[in-house]
């Protein structure tokens, strides 16, 4: 029998969670359209005990069997919208904090030439 991948025996609990939560979600889906264990491992082309990790929310079953149990519900679209870049409040935030090392620190001197030059009127070109 293989090892357990690093990265199984890691999981933090947050995710671990998530993916119990999926799994109940997948069971009471296939459970109210009132499809069997053997039924539902068939349409998913896995086997009942595959089938009964996946429900229970093992991190060991393929990500793409759970794709696949979406798509059988008909919510696979959903799942692009996880990772969706808007919705990275990660980045963003990383963004925001490079963007303040970025930016120009100007003396007060500097700016109220600015705001000065601003108020000038403008001059017009005749031909």
């Amino acid at each position: 029998m293989p090892s357990t991948p690093q990265a199984l025996q890691t999981l933090p609990p947050a995710a671990a969670q998530a993916l119990r939560a999926l799994g109940e979600n997948l069971a009471i889906a296939r459970v109210r359209r009132r499809e069997s264990q053997r039924t539902w491992a068939k349409r998913l082309g896995i086997s009942v005990p595959t089938l009964i990790r996946m429900e229970r929310g093992d991190a060991g079953v393929s990500a793409g069997i759970y794709v696949t149990a979406l798509w059988l519900m008909g919510r696979v679209n959903a799942l692009s919208a996880i990772a969706a870049p808007a919705e990275d409040k990660g980045a963003l935030e990383s963004d925001v904090r490079g963007a303040l090392k970025r930016r120009a620190v100007r003396s007060a001197a500097s700016v109220e030439a600015r705001l000065a030059r601003g108020k000038q009127p403008k001059k017009t070109v005749r031909s």
